[in-house]
């Protein structure tokens, strides 16, 4: 079993920047791929970044390529997601999820992948 918990969510105005955090329960956290998702009201949730299991490989979804950076930290089992120059279609609920053991990076984007979800941070971006 691993336990989510994120945090860093919050307002932010338009260009700005945040971090999120993702505290991962459990002494084998660095042998899950983490990914990042995001729903905005009214709309499906979409992947939004992924990393695996040692941190080598990483993949992001184009509307954010560039502007959004995943980063884990296997001592501290937490998963990051600096978010930069942030627009207001950048506005939903952000979490974070684990994948067992053998994700490839390209796995990392499907949904079906995952086996744990955290519950989920507010981002809101402002114009």
């Amino acid at each position: 079993q691993v336990h989510l918990v994120e945090s860093g969510g919050g307002l932010v105005q338009a260009g700005g920047s945040l971090r999120l955090s993702c505290a991962a329960s459990g002494r084998t956290f660095s042998t899950y791929g983490m990914g990042w998702f995001r729903q905005a009201p009214g709309k499906e949730r979409e992947f939004v970044a992924g990393i695996t299991g040692n941190g080598a490989r990483t993949i992001y979804a184009d509307s954010v390529k560039g502007r959004f950076t995943i980063s884990r930290d296997n001592a501290k089992n937490t998963v990051y997601l600096q978010m930069n120059s942030l627009k207001p279609e950048d506005t939903a609920v952000y979490s974070c999820a684990a994948a067992p053991t053998g994700a490839t990076v390209y796995a990392l984007t499907q949904t079906a992948q995952y086996d744990y979800w955290g519950q989920g941070t507010q981002v809101t971006v402002s114009s």
